[in-house]
């Protein structure tokens, strides 16, 4: 086989050029994945130079020697890069073989039909070393695209910190906002999860309508949107949602479009765990202060109610109390002081039934049907509490300082707690946080 090559070397070498300029327009012509990314001259050289490593592959088995495969992982790595598809680059090896094959039994007929039966037993062997350079860049590829989705997660990670933490500069700002695919003005909005509640779906920068936590190399939206999908423009089947996940919770930047703010309510409600929803927010800029806020109205949900989304202006007096831990217990003792000190069990009879009242909007009766007792039995419950605290609840200011007393106990009592929002990337005591991710859309992948 050896000898058969150097023979026809030159004729084969001509040949060669001409199988990669054909195959180079093919696959241009046929391939929009090539077409899209590479020019021809840089494909044609690439292929020009994968078919020579072939054949001298080829020679280099017939010696006893391993096929060198360092071009083919360059290729492979090469294509990672540039976004080419796995089976677009492995189609074109195959079809490079063929093309090759082809060429060398012409330029063996072509200097001595006699010698193309000792050709024969070369075909394995050639096809040997085709498979060997083609599971090279495979794998090559794949390392590559799974170093270049690290670089992405990272990258995410660290523009999603840049909005949701904020402490930057403007521009930096609006350059984080713009990689992410955000508008300089719009309707925005912060979702922020309890930390520790196992939600479902793990890492993967997300559609069901809702998603869980993940991974996501590129912007993904709760409707389902992968890479490649429709740009951040399109609006499609829901809000759009980018997904951080770290050590101290999980925190979604909503680009809302023309959604309501409460259409997140439906979106998380699959996750079945407690969500701090903040206001409407129109820039970027803004979305630091909507995280705060966010992570505010999730720490307002009272210990007893079904996990769920909580949106801040709906929250607002629970919000103050929780906004000064300090002052929410001083409010507590203050207000609330003699019926804490009374036996475990007394205490609890009395704040649920103020906390019923209160949801009743002040109706006794509604009251007691919510807690199966007498009408009586909390209009006896109610004097008594007024008789513990000196608070009348047919004063206005009084049934105030009540229930922000009760929503700093409740607040108090709720497990687990959310902890305060991190302070900005930089600030003194800020403790860097690990990479983190998008969240992952039941979707597949596109």
């Amino acid at each position: 086989m050896e000898r058969i090559i150097e023979e026809i070397r030159e004729d084969l070498d001509r040949r060669i050029g001409i199988a990669a300029d054909r195959l180079a327009d093919r696959t241009l012509t046929e391939d929009p994945a090539y077409a899209a990314r590479l020019g021809r001259a840089e494909l044609r050289e690439r292929i020009h130079l994968t078919l020579t490593q072939a054949v001298d592959g080829l020679v280099r088995g017939a010696r006893g020697l391993p096929a060198e495969l360092a071009g083919a992982r360059a290729t492979g790595a090469l294509r990672a890069e540039q976004g080419v598809p796995l089976a677009s680059l492995r189609r074109t090896y195959r079809r490079g073989g063929r093309l090759l094959w082809q060429s060398l039994t012409e330029a063996v007929a072509a200097h001595d039909r006699a010698e193309l039966p000792g050709l024969l037993p070369g075909a394995m062997a050639l096809w040997d070393v085709l498979d060997q350079m083609t599971d090279a860049a495979s794998e090559a590829y794949l390392r590559t695209e799974a170093e270049r989705g690290e670089r992405e997660r990272e990258l995410r990670a660290a523009l999603l910190d840049t909005l949701l933490d904020g402490g930057g500069t403007a521009g930096g700002t609006a350059a984080a906002a713009g990689r992410l695919g955000l508008a300089d003005r719009g309707r925005f909005a912060v979702v922020v999860l309890a930390p520790g509640t196992g939600t479902p779906g793990t890492d993967g920068p997300h559609t069901a309508p809702a998603t869980g936590p993940g991974t996501a190399a590129a912007p993904v939206t709760a409707a389902g949107r992968p890479r490649g999908g429709p740009g951040p423009g399109a609006d499609v089947g829901g809000p759009r949602v980018l997904w951080r996940v770290r050590a101290d919770g999980e925190t979604g930047l909503v680009d809302l479009g023309h959604h309501p703010l409460d259409s997140l309510r439906e979106l998380l409600a699959p996750l079945g765990v407690p969500a701090g929803i903040s206001p409407v927010v129109s820039a970027p800029a803004a979305l630091a202060g909507a995280r705060r806020l966010a992570a505010l109205a999730l720490r307002t949900a009272p210990a007893a109610s079904a996990p769920g989304a909580v949106l801040l202006d709906e929250r607002l007096p629970a919000a103050l109390v929780a906004g000064d831990p300090e002052l929410a217990g001083r409010l507590r003792e203050v207000v609330l002081g003699p019926v804490l000190a009374l036996p475990p069990e007394d205490t609890r009879v009395l704040l649920d039934t103020l906390g019923t009242w209160l949801a009743c909007r002040g109706s006794t009766t509604y009251a007691a049907q919510r807690l199966y007792c007498h009408r009586n039995t909390v209009s006896n419950r109610l004097r008594r509490l007024e008789q513990l605290t000196g608070r009348a609840l047919s004063d206005p200011a009084h049934v105030v300082e009540l229930a922000l007393a009760h929503a700093a106990v409740t607040q108090r009592a709720a497990t687990p707690a959310a902890p305060p929002p991190p302070a900005p990337r930089g600030a003194p005591g800020a403790a860097p946080t690990p990479a983190g991710t998008a969240r992952r859309s039941p979707r597949p992948p596109g």
